[in-house]
């Protein structure tokens, strides 16, 4: 398994998984003109033909022996700079009366603008059948959630100061979401699944205009809307989990149609990116011995061609690091060359 950018070639293979995505995944609609354009737009961005702030880098996590797309996960180099990015920020209303000496706080909902101009991590989705304890299939969510701070890490100008990552809400049995049951519905003349679609495809200039622009006070929200407020879909929580053991935390920002949370971080505070280092490659021939669990990624230091991927061992005491040929295929890198590894073990 390895991953690499997305290719014009893969068009097909996107669609499919987008068709697997399932309710609340925004950032990968079913449309195939989106799709198209959203290949040529990583195209651009890896070939460096589009300004930084316009940059998306939208990877794919490669089966070798069967040549399907297995998942694949993003980096938005900035957020809200051509599209408004909204959330709603949880806040605090103090109301008192001095002639009845009391004093509430009231939990509320502002609409808010504040992540402008930050990366995001997104669009991560690991294929069903390449989840679980399968030994051939260990770790491919975290190799999909990981090699992103190697590539952040690497190329580090390239990118602001904070992250985030926008975690999908609680669904209920029949795909429905109670907070935008509770809330968006009176507001938006659209089902979720339309207003989701809507959103994904880029067209969130109608949340601005049809949202109310004071606070919202969640105790007039159901109690089940208000159970959704910074919670997460249950096939979200290991990539949550991920995301909070890489520094990634949450600020009392939501999802305005879900609720679910949205966790943030400053980049050079994520683990990934401050444990990651460059190493010299030696390869050799025959197999060599591997580690019966996963632990060294692996991903190499150019824009054009960048792969990433599990290494079956890390680097000696003089920083080199050994790999086998096809470990070295697979990388497309040989002696000599540099690569970025990271130990997913390492305390921090």
């Amino acid at each position: 398994m390895r991953i690499r950018p997305i290719a014009e070639g893969d068009l097909d293979e996107l669609q499919a998984l987008a068709r697997e995505t399932g309710v609340g995944f925004t950032s990968l609609p079913d449309n195939r003109d989106f799709l198209a354009a959203k290949i040529a737009s990583t195209v651009a961005a890896f070939e460096e033909r589009t300004p930084q702030d316009q940059r998306l880098y939208f990877f794919v996590l490669e089966d070798e022996a069967s040549g399907r797309l297995a998942g694949c996960c993003a980096i938005e180099g900035q957020v809200g700079r051509e599209i408004p990015f909204y959330h709603y920020r949880l806040g605090t209303l103090a109301h008192s009366s001095v002639q009845l000496d009391l004093h509430r706080t009231i939990d509320t909902l502002f609409l808010s603008s504040d992540h402008t101009g930050d990366a995001e991590v997104a669009s991560l989705f690991l294929r069903p059948e390449y989840r679980g304890a399968d030994r051939r299939h260990e770790r491919n969510g975290a190799l999909l959630s990981m090699m992103r701070w190697l590539f952040m890490a690497e190329f580090r100008d390239r990118f602001p100061d904070k992250v985030l990552a926008e975690m999908r809400g609680v669904f209920d049995e029949h795909g429905r979401s109670p907070f935008w049951e509770c809330l968006g519905s009176h507001f938006f003349p659209l089902d979720f699944d339309e207003a989701d679609k809507l959103t994904g495809l880029g067209q969130k200039s109608f949340i601005g205009e049809l949202m109310p622009k004071f606070p919202i006070y969640t105790p007039f929200l159901s109690e089940a809307a208000r159970a959704c407020i910074g919670e997460v879909h249950v096939h979200t929580r290991p990539a949550l989990a991920m995301l909070k053991k890489e520094g990634l935390r949450w600020e009392g920002y939501i999802d305005i149609f879900d609720g679910g949370p949205t966790v943030e971080a400053y980049i050079d505070d994520v683990r990934g990116v401050r444990l990651s280092r460059r190493c010299r490659v030696e390869v050799k021939t025959g197999m060599l011995e591997r580690s019966p669990r996963p632990r060294w990624l692996a991903a190499t230091t150019g824009m054009a061609g960048f792969c990433a991927a599990w290494l079956g061992r890390g680097p000696d005491a003089e920083g080199v690091v050994t790999l086998d040929e096809a470990e070295a295929r697979r990388l497309e890198v040989a002696s000599g060359d540099t690569l970025r590894i990271l130990d997913t073990e390492e305390e921090a």
